[in-house]
């Protein structure tokens, strides 16, 4: 299907640009038809949100049937979006660290001949573990171990993010405009999202900045101890997964908080036995943990196996760092860190802050928002009177465009493009922002037919990408992050791996690139967490140095892997 489309278009993202060209072209009908037949479909919506309001005032059922219809729609759409095989570093490296979760240890001895395997966002000194925070993981390993498959740890992640989303919702808004958010995330994130098709998301960050967000409200309003906890729980989840771009979410939160308490709506006693200790329990339980996991990765409790990746590579995260003179043992890890993308990111927040920042802004926009979502924003902006336009800012939304723009600027202070799981925390206060701005616009009167076109196109436009494969039109992945938004995949390394797993007896797997290979998005040597206990092994091409490797593992079947083919190439090595 995919090369009927690319037949058809002339090039691999132009089914993606077309699905945006779409959008545009939806979201610009709207606004002449709201203003001439404003009342268009004024008898058939009001049946539908009379029932749709009635229902959702169940509010404990409405966020469970979020989370199910979530969870059964990426089961549907299994047969046109089957489970993902991993390409980029970054899934790797989690799906590392499931594999070692799911075999009981937060973080696995250095193998004696770990140089043959050395790749990208993993550590191997002072153990072999991956370089990031242990909450995206531990959901992949709970897919791992309870469903036999890493995949279905995403997929509970992605259910119980978009139920968050809509409880986090019923705390700023009516009940049954939290249901309509909901059911847009499931539409626009629980899809055909690359957070669900793939395993390095932002499903569990946006869990827990929902969490944050929803408590928050409630907190203030009720003071009962679930709540309270359920913010530590929120931000527990931020520190094990975006610790930096989650301190940032999580300041205004706790400023608003401190405001409140200081006004003195809520006695001592009740704020200390309510919300203090509740919360600070959860949180030192937390952050003890979360050393602990440190202590057994890197040795020590403060420090972090990012920190340990960053001094091994001379990763930069700042434009203000300097890059160091290191020895690599390998020339990709070499072209990676001191001369291709790292390099290059670092160049581009110097020489081109403009540009970079405008770009990261693009790919966020495009992910969350999109032209439809945009609509409800510009129309609200100049759709307000004259002089009165500071008035329309109700207090709830002043908070959360504080709260996005203070979260935001995390992601400009750092040279990289700013990938939209960066920011997912925000998730929530996205859609708060846009659907506040909705009820106003519905709220007016004038613009009602327009309030009500946004979920119709959106939920369109989902039937539409799901009609897309078998009308030819698949889109391939792309960088253009909305609605075809999965991210590629290493199909060749997995079908070498299926091949060799049906293969009786055990193997090892020599890599060897030809000059040039694109390594970013098509390496190929990563390991489970038990090397000498896996049926294949990946390992680098070191030239003479093999013979050690092939030594140590004598009893193995030897194969030399050639990616640059087409197909790959498998040979037994040596031959």
């Amino acid at each position: 299907m995919v090369q009927n489309s690319e037949g058809l278009l002339g090039c691999p993202g132009a089914i993606s640009t077309m699905l945006i060209a779409i959008e545009i072209c939806l979201a610009a009908i709207c606004v002449p038809v709201a203003l001439i037949w404003p009342r268009l479909g004024e008898t058939w919506f009001t049946g539908i949100e009379r029932r749709f309001g009635a229902f959702a005032q169940h509010r404990v059922w409405a966020v469970i049937s979020v989370g199910l219809v979530a969870l059964g729609l990426r089961l549907a759409l299994l047969p046109i979006l089957p489970i993902p095989q991993p390409e980029v570093s970054d899934e790797f490296s989690y799906l590392l660290q499931a594999d070692t979760f799911s075999h009981g240890r937060l973080a696995n001895p250095t193998h004696p001949m770990w140089v043959h395997f050395e790749t990208f966002q993993e550590n191997w000194r002072p153990t072999y573990a991956s370089m990031y925070y242990p909450g995206y993981g531990a959901f992949v390993a709970l897919g791992q171990v309870l469903m036999h498959h890493p995949f279905w740890g995403v997929w509970v992640s992605s259910g119980l993010m978009c139920a968050a989303i809509c409880w986090a919702l019923q705390g700023w808004l009516p009940p049954g405009w939290a249901l309509i958010g909901g059911l847009l995330a499931v539409a626009r994130l629980g899809s055909f999202s690359y957070w669900v098709d793939s395993y390095w998301g932002g499903t569990v960050t946006a869990l827990g900045g929902a969490l944050v967000l929803g408590a928050l409200p409630r907190i203030k309003s009720t003071t009962r101890v679930r709540d309270s906890a359920l913010l530590g729980v929120g931000m527990a989840l931020l520190a094990y997964t975006r610790p930096y771009e989650g301190l940032f979410f999580c300041v205004p939160v706790l400023v608003a908080l401190a405001w409140w308490t200081k006004r003195g709506q809520a006695s001592l006693a009740r704020l200390t036995s309510s919300v203090v200790v509740p919360f600070a329990a959860v949180m030192f339980v937390a952050t003890a943990w979360l050393g602990y996991y440190f202590y057994r990765v890197t040795g020590s409790p403060f420090t972090t196996p990012y920190q340990i990746n960053m001094r091994t590579y001379g990763l930069m995260y700042f434009p203000w760092e300097h890059a160091r003179n290191l020895t690599f043992h390998h020339a990709e890890m070499q072209a990676f860190y001191a001369g291709g993308s790292v390099a290059g990111w670092h160049s581009a927040a110097r020489e081109h802050p403009l540009r970079l920042q405008a770009l990261k802004a693009v790919v966020v926009w495009l992910f969350y928002f999109g032209p439809i979502l945009t609509l409800p924003c510009l129309t609200w902006l100049f759709s307000r009177p004259r002089g009165r336009l500071g008035k329309s800012f109700t207090p709830e939304l002043k908070f959360l465009l504080l709260l996005c723009t203070f979260t935001y600027f995390s992601c400009i202070l750092t040279i990289y493009i700013g990938q939209p799981h960066y920011v997912a925390m925000l998730t929530a206060a996205f859609y708060a922002i846009i659907l506040l701005m909705m009820r106003q616009m519905y709220e007016s009167g004038a613009l009602k037919f327009l309030a009500r076109a946004v979920p119709v196109v959106c939920f369109g436009l989902l039937a539409f990408r799901i009609a897309a494969p078998f009308l030819h039109l698949e889109p391939k992945p792309s960088w253009i992050r909305t609605w075809s938004s999965q991210d590629e995949q290493n199909l060749e390394r997995a079908r070498v791996l299926n091949q060799l797993r049906l293969t009786p007896g055990k193997h090892l797997v020599i890599v060897r690139y030809k000059p040039g290979h694109d390594f970013i998005l098509d390496e190929w040597v990563y390991n489970n967490a038990d090397i000498d206990q896996s049926q294949v092994i990946w390992a680098r091409d070191m030239g003479p140095q093999n013979a050690e490797l092939v030594n140590y593992f004598h009893d193995r079947r030897v194969w030399l892997a050639e990616p640059d083919y087409s197909p790959a190439r498998v040979s037994p090595y040596g031959q």
